[in-house]
C-alpha cells in the first residue's frame, strides 16, 4: 500500500536522481558521497512511499520503471522550482545569484570562457558549471534535461528545441607551416584531396559539418586519420600527420604564433552558427534567462569579442 508522498525527503530525491543519471547504485553512491547500502536504503524507502518498484534489472543493466519516469519528472520540477526560488530571493536582495549549468560542444570551449566572463561583468555573483562534450553527447544531455542551456552548432531538427544563433563558426583548413600547400596563393578543395586528413571521432559536430560539405563538393580524401579530440587534431597537424578542417576559434593561438597555417582554400571558410539551445517549454531559471537574454541582446559585443580572441587575417602564401 502506498504511503503519503509528503513524507518524501529532498535527500531521497537527490539520491534517486543520481541513480537515474548514473544507472548504477555504486556510481550514485560515489557521486553522493554515500555507501552503496545507504543508497539502497534510500531507494527502498522511496519505493515504499511510491508503492511501486522504481528500477528493474535486466541482465546487468538497470532500467527505470514507469513510476520512476513519473517521479523523475516531478522531482525535476521540484528542484527547478527551488533553484528558481533561491535565485528570485537573491534577486530581491539586489543581485542575481546562482549557478549556470552549461554544456558546450568541444569546439566551443575556446570562446565560452570569454563569453561567460563578459556575462559575469554584468552579474558578478553568478557561478558556472561547464561541461564540454561532443555533439552526440550534447544531444543526449538535451534529451535528459541535464543542463540549463547548451551551446552547439547544427541544431537537430527532429527535437522540440528553442534556439538562437548568435555567432559565426568559421571552419578553415590548416596545415603545418612547412607544408607545400602553404606556398600556394590560392587553392581548391580538390588540391587537398591527396593528403591525409585528420578527423574527429563519430559524434563530433565539426566532423558532421565537414562530411556534409565534402559530399556536397564531391571531395574524397585519399586517407583519413581519426583522432579522439580537437586538441589531438591540432597536435597531429603540427606534427605533420596530415591536414585538418577546424573551427578558427579553436586554432586562434596556433595561427597567431605560426604553429599552424590557414590554407587559402577558395571554398572556405565553411560557415556554421553557434546557437544557444534549450528544450522547448523548459522553465529557465533566472540565471539561465539572464544568460539567454545577454546572448540575444549583446550579439554585436559577442561578435567583437570573438574577433579579438580568434580573428585571423586571410592566409598569405609563404615564400618559395
Amino acid at each position: 500500500m502506498r504511503k503519503s508522498l509528503m513524507r518524501m525527503t529532498l535527500r531521497q530525491l537527490q539520491v534517486f536522481n543520481a541513480v537515474c543519471v548514473s544507472r548504477s547504485y555504486s556510481r550514485a553512491a560515489e557521486v553522493m558521497s554515500l555507501t552503496q547500502p545507504a543508497v539502497s536504503l534510500q531507494i527502498r524507502q522511496l519505493e515504499e512511499l511510491v508503492g511501486q518498484p522504481l528500477f528493474d534489472y535486466v541482465g546487468k543493466k538497470l532500467y527505470l520503471t514507469d513510476a520512476a519516469d513519473a517521479l523523475r519528472r516531478a522531482s525535476g520540477d521540484i528542484f527547478d522550482r527551488l533553484e528558481s526560488l533561491d535565485m528570485q530571493l537573491s534577486d530581491l536582495q539586489g543581485s542575481l545569484q546562482g549557478q549556470l549549468s552549461l554544456a558546450v560542444e568541444s569546439s566551443a570551449k575556446y570562446f565560452t570562457p570569454h563569453l561567460f566572463a563578459a556575462f559575469r561583468r554584468q552579474y558578478p555573483d553568478v557561478g558556472l558549471q561547464l561541461t564540454v562534450v561532443n555533439r552526440a553527447q550534447v544531444i543526449k544531455r538535451l534529451s535528459d534535461n541535464r543542463d540549463d542551456l547548451v551551446i552547439m552548432s547544427l541544431v537537430p531538427d527532429d527535437m522540440a528545441l528553442e534556439f538562437f544563433p548568435f555567432l559565426n563558426n568559421p571552419i578553415v583548413a590548416v596545415a603545418p607551416p612547412e607544408h607545400p600547400l602553404c606556398r600556394a596563393a590560392t587553392l581548391s578543395m580538390q588540391d587537398l584531396e591527396r593528403y591525409a586528413l585528420l578527423v574527429r571521432e563519430a559524434g563530433s559536430g565539426t566532423r558532421k559539418a565537414c562530411e556534409e560539405f565534402f559530399q556536397h563538393k564531391r571531395v574524397h580524401f585519399a586517407q583519413t586519420v581519426e583522432v579522439a579530440s580537437l586538441d589531438a587534431q591540432k597536435e597531429g597537424v603540427a606534427a605533420g600527420l596530415g591536414l585538418a578542417l577546424l573551427p578558427r576559434h579553436a586554432v586562434s593561438l596556433e595561427l597567431a604564433t605560426g604553429v599552424l597555417r590557414e590554407l587559402p582554400v577558395e571554398e572556405l571558410p565553411l560557415y556554421r552558427s553557434w546557437c544557444v539551445v534549450h528544450a522547448r517549454g523548459k522553465r529557465l531559471s533566472p540565471v539561465a534567462q539572464a544568460f539567454f537574454a545577454f546572448i540575444r541582446d549583446e550579439r554585436a559585443q559577442i561578435s567583437a569579442l570573438a574577433e579579438r580572441f580568434s580573428g585571423s587575417p586571410r592566409p598569405q602564401p609563404s615564400g618559395s
